[in-house]
């Protein structure tokens, strides 16, 4: 692997299934991702988003079909010694034994990319991206939810990714941290050549930085639009996913006599 980010790469998914023994949980999925493209994977609980994810990753082998990164297969382990892809976990994953600069530091470190002063060059870089300047010697225990994410966006961001998953990235954050950080997600766009494919449930986030959002339901790939023709949907299953109805009428809401 080189040090150098050589451009965003495209992504494309074709025919893809898993099933579990008799349960078929993703049932021929395709799609194509474009360089530089922020792509967002929404869907309700137990749609297989999270199951999609691994596939993209190269961490599951599909019943069919095939997940492929700038034309390579992704469970070919040479393409991802050649892609520089990179996931942002949900809870951040960072060591909490390490300060944040050590957190960074560690893959160029173990993979010998750069010598320390280009380490230290890099990470400064990074950290002024994200706002991060203050946090270089602190650790993650002493940082807020906020700020970890942020982390572990900067620690992807150290390895000069042409591709970056993010896994709910909003999960378990306040409003205004979560607009934060979906503002981290779109700007990066602009500042970083990179492709951004986002699996959330965050609709607000979804809406505002995605070019287009893929929705997926029982497995099934349910529609591939962009923000605004969603928000114009006419399919009913879709609508109620994104604009959900409460009926404060309904029997479970009223409260039990005594």
């Amino acid at each position: 692997m080189t040090d150098k980010n050589t451009g965003a790469v495209g992504l494309e998914v074709s025919g893809l299934s898993k099933s579990y023994g008799e349960t078929e949980v993703l049932h021929d999925i395709s799609f194509q991702v474009e360089p530089g493209e922020v792509f967002v994977i929404m869907g309700p609980s137990g749609s297989g988003k999270s199951v999609l994810l691994k596939h993209l990753i190269g961490l599951e082998q599909p019943t069919a079909g095939e997940v492929l990164i700038d034309g390579r297969a992704v469970t070919d382990p040479a393409t991802l010694r050649t892609i520089h892809a990179a996931l942002v976990f949900q809870a951040g994953a960072l060591f909490n034994s390490m300060s944040v600069y050590d957190n960074l530091a560690l893959y160029p470190r173990e993979h010998r990319i750069l010598p320390e002063k280009g380490i230290r060059d890099r990470i400064g870089e990074i950290l002024r991206i994200l706002s991060l300047e203050n946090a270089a010697e602190r650790f993650p225990a002493e940082l807020s939810g906020g700020m970890r994410k942020r982390v572990a966006i900067a620690r992807a961001l150290v390895m000069e990714p042409q591709i970056i998953f993010y896994d709910e990235p909003t999960s378990e954050l306040d409003p205004i941290m979560a607009a934060t950080i979906s503002e981290i997600i779109a700007c990066l766009k602009e500042q970083i050549d990179v492709t951004s494919i986002v699996v959330s449930h965050d609709r607000d986030l979804s809406l505002t930085i995605a070019d287009r959002i893929a929705i997926l339901m029982d497995g099934r790939l349910r529609v591939i639009a962009t923000p605004d023709k969603l928000k114009a949907t006419d399919d009913a299953a879709v609508a109620d996913f994104l604009n959900p109805a409460i009926d404060l009428k309904n029997p479970r809401f009223k409260q039990r006599s005594a």
